[in-house]
Protein backbone atom coordinates (compact mmCIF):
# COMPACT_ATOMS: atom_id res chain seq x y z
CA UNK A 1 0.00 0.00 0.00
CA UNK A 2 1.14 3.62 -0.77
CA UNK A 3 1.75 5.57 2.20
CA UNK A 4 1.84 9.41 2.41
CA UNK A 5 2.28 11.67 4.40
CA UNK A 6 -0.49 13.93 5.51
CA UNK A 7 -0.42 17.09 8.21
CA UNK A 8 -2.63 17.56 10.55
CA UNK A 9 -3.97 21.02 9.33
CA UNK A 10 -5.02 18.41 6.09
CA UNK A 11 -6.00 16.00 8.90
CA UNK A 12 -8.57 18.27 10.49
CA UNK A 13 -9.49 19.45 6.74
CA UNK A 14 -10.50 15.92 6.12
CA UNK A 15 -12.08 15.35 9.70
CA UNK A 16 -14.27 17.89 9.61
CA UNK A 17 -15.10 17.16 5.85
CA UNK A 18 -16.46 13.59 7.47
CA UNK A 19 -18.71 15.72 10.11
CA UNK A 20 -20.26 18.00 7.33
CA UNK A 21 -20.54 15.29 4.87
CA UNK A 22 -24.33 15.66 4.57
CA UNK A 23 -24.15 19.16 3.52
CA UNK A 24 -20.90 19.73 2.38
CA UNK A 25 -17.37 21.52 3.43
CA UNK A 26 -15.65 24.89 2.02
CA UNK A 27 -17.50 27.64 -0.44
CA UNK A 28 -18.23 26.63 -3.18
CA UNK A 29 -17.67 29.75 -4.83
CA UNK A 30 -19.43 30.58 -8.29
CA UNK A 31 -18.07 32.31 -11.36
CA UNK A 32 -20.03 35.53 -12.43
CA UNK A 33 -19.06 33.98 -15.60
CA UNK A 34 -19.43 30.49 -16.71
CA UNK A 35 -16.03 28.70 -16.79
CA UNK A 36 -14.22 26.77 -19.27
CA UNK A 37 -12.70 24.40 -17.24
CA UNK A 38 -12.21 20.58 -18.73
CA UNK A 39 -15.33 18.60 -16.29
CA UNK A 40 -14.92 14.73 -15.46
CA UNK A 41 -18.05 13.56 -13.94
CA UNK A 42 -17.50 9.56 -12.89
CA UNK A 43 -20.71 8.18 -12.53
CA UNK A 44 -20.43 4.41 -10.58
CA UNK A 45 -22.92 1.95 -11.11
CA UNK A 46 -22.98 0.31 -7.59
CA UNK A 47 -23.87 -3.13 -7.41
CA UNK A 48 -21.76 -4.60 -10.24
CA UNK A 49 -24.06 -3.83 -13.80
CA UNK A 50 -24.14 -7.11 -16.02
CA UNK A 51 -22.27 -5.92 -18.95
CA UNK A 52 -23.56 -8.49 -20.60
CA UNK A 53 -27.08 -7.84 -20.99
CA UNK A 54 -26.04 -3.97 -21.65
CA UNK A 55 -24.22 -4.12 -24.41
CA UNK A 56 -25.61 -7.53 -25.86
CA UNK A 57 -24.00 -9.69 -28.38
CA UNK A 58 -26.64 -10.85 -29.75
CA UNK A 59 -25.35 -12.17 -32.81
CA UNK A 60 -23.77 -15.04 -30.64
CA UNK A 61 -25.01 -17.78 -30.24
CA UNK A 62 -22.71 -18.77 -27.31
CA UNK A 63 -24.24 -15.91 -25.21
CA UNK A 64 -27.65 -17.71 -25.31
CA UNK A 65 -26.27 -20.97 -24.61
CA UNK A 66 -25.06 -19.37 -21.28
CA UNK A 67 -28.35 -17.65 -20.38
CA UNK A 68 -31.39 -19.70 -22.27
CA UNK A 69 -34.02 -17.84 -19.81
CA UNK A 70 -32.24 -14.54 -19.39
CA UNK A 71 -30.44 -13.72 -22.28
CA UNK A 72 -32.05 -10.80 -24.15
CA UNK A 73 -33.37 -11.73 -27.41
CA UNK A 74 -32.61 -10.02 -30.60
CA UNK A 75 -35.88 -8.65 -31.43
CA UNK A 76 -35.91 -6.92 -27.74
CA UNK A 77 -32.05 -5.43 -29.22
CA UNK A 78 -31.60 -1.64 -30.22
CA UNK A 79 -28.95 -2.91 -32.64
CA UNK A 80 -25.63 -0.68 -32.83
CA UNK A 81 -24.04 -2.85 -35.30
CA UNK A 82 -24.20 -6.45 -36.95
CA UNK A 83 -22.81 -7.74 -33.41
CA UNK A 84 -23.84 -5.85 -30.79
CA UNK A 85 -26.93 -4.06 -29.48
CA UNK A 86 -27.82 -2.08 -26.28
CA UNK A 87 -31.05 -3.16 -23.92
CA UNK A 88 -34.20 -1.96 -25.29
CA UNK A 89 -34.99 0.38 -22.01
CA UNK A 90 -31.42 2.46 -23.34
CA UNK A 91 -32.89 4.32 -25.81
CA UNK A 92 -31.55 7.63 -24.33
CA UNK A 93 -28.39 5.96 -24.33
CA UNK A 94 -28.66 4.96 -28.37
CA UNK A 95 -29.31 8.82 -29.25
CA UNK A 96 -25.97 9.06 -27.45
CA UNK A 97 -24.27 6.56 -29.57
CA UNK A 98 -25.78 7.50 -32.71
CA UNK A 99 -24.50 10.89 -32.23
CA UNK A 100 -21.21 8.92 -32.11
CA UNK A 101 -20.60 10.42 -28.39
CA UNK A 102 -20.43 6.97 -26.62
CA UNK A 103 -17.24 4.79 -25.75
CA UNK A 104 -17.91 1.51 -24.93
CA UNK A 105 -14.46 -0.35 -23.81
CA UNK A 106 -14.74 -4.27 -23.16
CA UNK A 107 -12.95 -6.52 -21.04
CA UNK A 108 -12.28 -3.94 -17.95
CA UNK A 109 -11.04 -5.76 -15.11
CA UNK A 110 -7.78 -6.58 -13.35
CA UNK A 111 -5.19 -9.82 -12.52
CA UNK A 112 -6.57 -12.25 -9.61
CA UNK A 113 -10.24 -10.36 -9.46
CA UNK A 114 -11.68 -10.43 -6.02
CA UNK A 115 -15.98 -11.34 -5.90
CA UNK A 116 -16.36 -8.81 -2.73
CA UNK A 117 -18.65 -5.86 -3.24
CA UNK A 118 -16.21 -3.91 -0.52
CA UNK A 119 -13.20 -5.30 -1.77
CA UNK A 120 -13.50 -4.64 -5.54
CA UNK A 121 -14.91 -0.75 -4.43
CA UNK A 122 -11.70 -0.43 -2.82
CA UNK A 123 -9.36 -1.30 -5.88
CA UNK A 124 -11.67 0.76 -8.28
CA UNK A 125 -11.89 3.51 -5.49
CA UNK A 126 -8.22 3.35 -5.17
CA UNK A 127 -7.28 2.67 -8.50
CA UNK A 128 -4.94 0.19 -6.70
CA UNK A 129 -5.74 -3.31 -7.56
CA UNK A 130 -4.80 -6.04 -5.16
CA UNK A 131 -3.63 -3.30 -2.72
CA UNK A 132 -5.03 0.01 -1.88
CA UNK A 133 -4.10 3.46 -1.27
CA UNK A 134 -5.33 5.85 1.69
CA UNK A 135 -6.50 8.33 -1.08
CA UNK A 136 -8.72 7.84 -4.03
CA UNK A 137 -7.97 7.99 -7.39
CA UNK A 138 -10.13 10.79 -7.88
CA UNK A 139 -8.68 12.57 -4.98
CA UNK A 140 -5.11 12.43 -6.51
CA UNK A 141 -6.34 13.58 -9.60
CA UNK A 142 -7.46 16.85 -7.66
CA UNK A 143 -4.07 16.97 -5.86
CA UNK A 144 -2.36 16.83 -9.51
CA UNK A 145 -5.04 19.56 -10.61
CA UNK A 146 -3.92 21.74 -7.99
CA UNK A 147 -1.39 20.93 -5.48
CA UNK A 148 -2.79 23.98 -3.03
CA UNK A 149 -6.36 24.07 -2.28
CA UNK A 150 -8.28 25.19 -4.51
CA UNK A 151 -12.41 25.96 -3.86
CA UNK A 152 -14.76 22.98 -5.00
CA UNK A 153 -12.45 21.52 -7.32
CA UNK A 154 -14.47 18.46 -6.33
CA UNK A 155 -18.13 17.77 -5.71
CA UNK A 156 -19.00 13.97 -4.35
CA UNK A 157 -23.08 13.78 -4.19
CA UNK A 158 -24.11 11.39 -2.25
CA UNK A 159 -25.15 10.76 1.21
CA UNK A 160 -21.84 9.84 2.32
CA UNK A 161 -18.25 10.80 1.13
CA UNK A 162 -17.15 8.47 -1.52
CA UNK A 163 -13.42 6.97 -0.83
CA UNK A 164 -12.56 7.81 -4.70
CA UNK A 165 -12.83 11.29 -3.86
CA UNK A 166 -10.61 11.53 -0.79
CA UNK A 167 -7.66 13.62 -0.97
CA UNK A 168 -4.53 14.50 0.34
CA UNK A 169 -5.08 18.86 -0.21
CA UNK A 170 -8.71 19.09 -1.04
CA UNK A 171 -12.04 18.29 1.03
CA UNK A 172 -15.03 17.60 -1.39
CA UNK A 173 -18.15 19.15 -1.22
CA UNK A 174 -20.55 16.24 -0.13
CA UNK A 175 -24.46 16.45 -0.42
CA UNK A 176 -27.61 14.56 -1.35
CA UNK A 177 -30.35 16.82 -0.86
CA UNK A 178 -29.80 20.64 -1.45
CA UNK A 179 -32.49 21.22 0.59
CA UNK A 180 -31.12 20.25 3.89
CA UNK A 181 -27.74 22.13 2.98
CA UNK A 182 -28.56 24.78 5.61
CA UNK A 183 -30.00 23.54 7.76
CA UNK A 184 -26.86 22.67 10.44
CA UNK A 185 -26.54 25.83 12.37
CA UNK A 186 -24.28 23.93 15.43
CA UNK A 187 -20.67 23.90 13.13
CA UNK A 188 -21.10 28.24 14.26
CA UNK A 189 -20.55 27.72 18.01
CA UNK A 190 -16.32 26.70 17.52
CA UNK A 191 -15.41 29.81 19.63
CA UNK A 192 -16.92 27.75 22.49
CA UNK A 193 -14.89 24.33 21.93
CA UNK A 194 -12.13 24.89 24.87
CA UNK A 195 -9.92 22.21 23.50
CA UNK A 196 -9.01 23.74 20.66
CA UNK A 197 -7.86 27.11 22.52
CA UNK A 198 -4.27 25.54 23.03
CA UNK A 199 -3.99 25.58 19.69
CA UNK A 200 -4.51 29.10 17.95
CA UNK A 201 -3.92 28.29 14.26
CA UNK A 202 -5.55 25.24 14.07
CA UNK A 203 -8.75 27.26 16.30
CA UNK A 204 -8.27 29.16 13.29
CA UNK A 205 -8.25 26.86 10.52
CA UNK A 206 -11.55 24.97 11.75
CA UNK A 207 -13.56 28.29 12.20
CA UNK A 208 -12.19 29.14 8.54
CA UNK A 209 -13.76 25.91 7.57
CA UNK A 210 -16.73 26.70 9.42
CA UNK A 211 -17.42 29.75 7.60
CA UNK A 212 -16.55 28.50 4.29
CA UNK A 213 -19.04 25.68 5.14
CA UNK A 214 -21.73 28.13 5.85
CA UNK A 215 -21.16 29.94 2.50
CA UNK A 216 -21.10 26.57 0.52
CA UNK A 217 -24.33 25.54 1.68
CA UNK A 218 -26.20 29.07 0.43
CA UNK A 219 -24.42 28.89 -2.56
CA UNK A 220 -25.78 25.21 -3.05
CA UNK A 221 -29.18 26.40 -2.24
CA UNK A 222 -29.03 29.40 -4.61
CA UNK A 223 -27.92 27.15 -7.32
CA UNK A 224 -30.22 24.44 -6.74
CA UNK A 225 -33.38 26.77 -6.30
CA UNK A 226 -32.30 28.53 -9.86
CA UNK A 227 -31.63 25.50 -11.52
CA UNK A 228 -34.11 25.37 -14.93
CA UNK A 229 -33.93 21.80 -16.78
CA UNK A 230 -34.24 22.42 -20.18
CA UNK A 231 -34.11 18.16 -20.80
CA UNK A 232 -36.27 14.75 -19.12
CA UNK A 233 -33.78 13.54 -16.97
CA UNK A 234 -36.42 10.43 -16.56
CA UNK A 235 -37.92 9.09 -13.27
CA UNK A 236 -34.84 8.34 -11.16
CA UNK A 237 -31.73 11.44 -12.05
CA UNK A 238 -29.44 9.67 -9.87
CA UNK A 239 -28.30 13.24 -8.64
CA UNK A 240 -26.93 14.10 -12.70
CA UNK A 241 -29.46 16.95 -12.49
CA UNK A 242 -27.73 18.45 -9.04
CA UNK A 243 -24.34 18.13 -10.76
CA UNK A 244 -26.11 20.30 -13.70
CA UNK A 245 -27.28 23.12 -11.81
CA UNK A 246 -23.31 23.65 -9.95
CA UNK A 247 -22.34 23.39 -14.00
CA UNK A 248 -25.10 26.00 -14.84
CA UNK A 249 -24.53 27.78 -12.04
CA UNK A 250 -20.71 28.57 -12.72
CA UNK A 251 -18.88 26.57 -10.26
CA UNK A 252 -15.41 26.03 -10.59
CA UNK A 253 -15.53 22.38 -9.98
CA UNK A 254 -13.88 20.11 -12.06
CA UNK A 255 -14.53 16.85 -10.80
CA UNK A 256 -17.75 15.03 -9.75
CA UNK A 257 -18.33 11.66 -8.59
CA UNK A 258 -22.05 10.24 -8.59
CA UNK A 259 -23.02 6.84 -7.86
CA UNK A 260 -26.01 4.65 -7.77
CA UNK A 261 -26.78 3.37 -4.13
CA UNK A 262 -27.27 0.50 -2.16
CA UNK A 263 -25.86 -1.54 -4.66
CA UNK A 264 -28.86 -1.72 -6.66
CA UNK A 265 -27.16 -3.39 -9.70
CA UNK A 266 -26.40 -6.56 -7.51
CA UNK A 267 -28.97 -8.80 -9.42
CA UNK A 268 -29.05 -12.02 -8.28
CA UNK A 269 -32.56 -12.57 -8.30
CA UNK A 270 -35.25 -12.12 -11.41
CA UNK A 271 -32.73 -10.29 -13.18
CA UNK A 272 -34.66 -9.41 -16.18
CA UNK A 273 -37.29 -6.95 -15.21
CA UNK A 274 -35.55 -5.38 -12.40
CA UNK A 275 -32.09 -4.76 -14.65
CA UNK A 276 -34.14 -3.43 -17.40
CA UNK A 277 -35.49 -0.93 -15.21
CA UNK A 278 -31.91 0.20 -13.38
CA UNK A 279 -30.79 0.75 -17.26
CA UNK A 280 -33.64 2.94 -17.96
CA UNK A 281 -32.97 5.16 -15.18
CA UNK A 282 -29.57 5.04 -16.01
CA UNK A 283 -29.49 5.78 -19.67
CA UNK A 284 -32.67 8.81 -19.51
CA UNK A 285 -30.66 10.89 -16.36
CA UNK A 286 -27.46 10.41 -18.77
CA UNK A 287 -29.01 11.32 -21.94
CA UNK A 288 -30.94 14.51 -20.28
CA UNK A 289 -27.93 15.19 -18.58
CA UNK A 290 -26.35 15.96 -21.85
CA UNK A 291 -28.84 17.24 -24.00
CA UNK A 292 -29.31 19.95 -20.82
CA UNK A 293 -26.18 21.03 -20.94
CA UNK A 294 -26.10 20.73 -24.84
CA UNK A 295 -28.93 23.37 -24.68
CA UNK A 296 -26.58 25.83 -23.12
CA UNK A 297 -23.51 25.32 -24.94
CA UNK A 298 -22.08 23.27 -21.93
CA UNK A 299 -21.52 19.73 -23.10
CA UNK A 300 -18.65 20.49 -24.61
CA UNK A 301 -16.68 21.19 -21.42
CA UNK A 302 -17.59 17.61 -20.00
CA UNK A 303 -16.94 13.62 -19.86
CA UNK A 304 -18.25 11.21 -18.43
CA UNK A 305 -16.73 8.20 -16.98
CA UNK A 306 -19.72 5.26 -15.90
CA UNK A 307 -18.02 2.26 -14.82
CA UNK A 308 -18.98 -0.73 -11.93
CA UNK A 309 -17.21 -2.59 -9.39
CA UNK A 310 -17.34 -5.78 -11.34
CA UNK A 311 -19.19 -7.58 -13.77
CA UNK A 312 -22.02 -10.53 -13.73
CA UNK A 313 -21.04 -14.21 -14.55
CA UNK A 314 -21.68 -15.29 -18.12
CA UNK A 315 -23.59 -17.89 -17.01
CA UNK A 316 -26.98 -17.30 -15.27
CA UNK A 317 -27.72 -18.72 -12.50
CA UNK A 318 -31.20 -20.94 -11.39
CA UNK A 319 -32.71 -17.88 -9.28
CA UNK A 320 -32.59 -16.49 -13.19
CA UNK A 321 -29.76 -13.91 -11.97
CA UNK A 322 -26.54 -13.31 -12.14
CA UNK A 323 -23.64 -13.96 -9.75
CA UNK A 324 -20.67 -11.80 -9.24
CA UNK A 325 -18.25 -11.82 -12.25
CA UNK A 326 -15.36 -10.20 -13.90
CA UNK A 327 -14.85 -8.35 -16.97
CA UNK A 328 -17.06 -5.68 -17.41
CA UNK A 329 -17.21 -2.89 -19.88
CA UNK A 330 -16.34 0.56 -18.95
CA UNK A 331 -17.64 4.30 -20.70
CA UNK A 332 -16.75 7.43 -21.99
CA UNK A 333 -19.37 9.53 -22.33
CA UNK A 334 -19.34 13.27 -24.37
CA UNK A 335 -19.36 15.30 -27.17
CA UNK A 336 -15.51 15.10 -27.15
CA UNK A 337 -15.54 11.31 -27.21
CA UNK A 338 -15.09 9.36 -30.96
CA UNK A 339 -17.85 6.82 -30.39
CA UNK A 340 -17.29 3.26 -31.01
CA UNK A 341 -16.11 0.18 -29.00
CA UNK A 342 -12.42 -0.60 -28.16
CA UNK A 343 -10.71 -3.14 -26.39
CA UNK A 344 -10.93 -6.93 -27.22
CA UNK A 345 -14.46 -8.48 -26.12
CA UNK A 346 -13.76 -11.27 -24.17
CA UNK A 347 -14.58 -14.95 -25.41
CA UNK A 348 -16.98 -16.35 -23.66
CA UNK A 349 -16.24 -19.53 -25.18
CA UNK A 350 -12.92 -19.37 -24.01
CA UNK A 351 -14.11 -19.09 -19.77
CA UNK A 352 -11.47 -19.56 -17.07
CA UNK A 353 -11.80 -22.39 -14.78
CA UNK A 354 -14.67 -20.82 -12.46
CA UNK A 355 -16.59 -20.04 -15.62
CA UNK A 356 -15.99 -16.56 -15.72
CA UNK A 357 -14.77 -13.97 -18.36
CA UNK A 358 -10.89 -13.49 -19.23
CA UNK A 359 -10.17 -9.39 -18.60
CA UNK A 360 -8.16 -8.14 -21.73
CA UNK A 361 -8.38 -4.60 -20.42
CA UNK A 362 -7.04 -2.96 -17.38
CA UNK A 363 -9.35 -0.86 -15.98
CA UNK A 364 -6.80 1.56 -15.05
CA UNK A 365 -6.37 2.36 -18.69
CA UNK A 366 -9.72 3.97 -18.84
CA UNK A 367 -9.05 5.57 -15.77
CA UNK A 368 -5.22 7.25 -17.82
CA UNK A 369 -7.20 8.06 -21.01
CA UNK A 370 -9.66 10.42 -18.70
CA UNK A 371 -6.54 11.46 -16.56
CA UNK A 372 -4.27 12.34 -19.68
CA UNK A 373 -6.53 12.93 -22.90
CA UNK A 374 -9.05 14.98 -21.05
CA UNK A 375 -7.69 16.43 -17.71
CA UNK A 376 -4.15 16.79 -19.68
CA UNK A 377 -2.60 15.44 -16.84
CA UNK A 378 0.54 12.71 -16.30
CA UNK A 379 -1.30 9.56 -15.35
CA UNK A 380 2.38 8.27 -13.78
CA UNK A 381 1.81 10.61 -11.10
CA UNK A 382 -1.44 9.22 -10.06
CA UNK A 383 -1.29 5.65 -10.90
CA UNK A 384 1.15 2.87 -10.35
CA UNK A 385 -0.19 0.50 -13.48
CA UNK A 386 -2.52 0.48 -16.64
CA UNK A 387 -0.15 3.69 -17.35
CA UNK A 388 -1.00 2.97 -21.14
CA UNK A 389 -3.99 5.51 -22.29
CA UNK A 390 -6.39 4.12 -25.56
CA UNK A 391 -5.84 6.39 -27.70
CA UNK A 392 -8.16 8.13 -30.27
CA UNK A 393 -11.40 7.74 -27.75
CA UNK A 394 -10.85 11.22 -26.31
CA UNK A 395 -10.35 14.36 -29.09
CA UNK A 396 -8.46 17.49 -27.61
Amino acid sequence: MSKIRISRRNFIAGSVSLGLSSFGAFPSVASSTRKKNRVAVIFELSGGNDGLNTHIPYSDDIYYRLRPKIGIREKDVLKLDDAYGFNKSMQGMLNLWKKDQIAIVKGCGYENPSFSHFTSNAYMHSGVPNGGHVLGWVGRVADELSPVFRDNLIVNIAAKQSPAVVSGVHTPIVFQDPDRFRKFEWINNFDNISEFHSEPSNLSFVKKVAASAKQTSFLIDEAWKNFRPTSDYGIVPFGLQKVAACIKAGFDTQLYYVSVPNNLFDTHVSQGPLHSRLLSYVSDTISGFFADLANEGLDQNVVMLVYSEFGRRPGENSNLGTDHGTANDMYLIGPKVSGGVYGSPPKLDQLNQDGNMNFTTDFRRVYSTLIRDWLKLKPERILSGGLDPIEGIISS
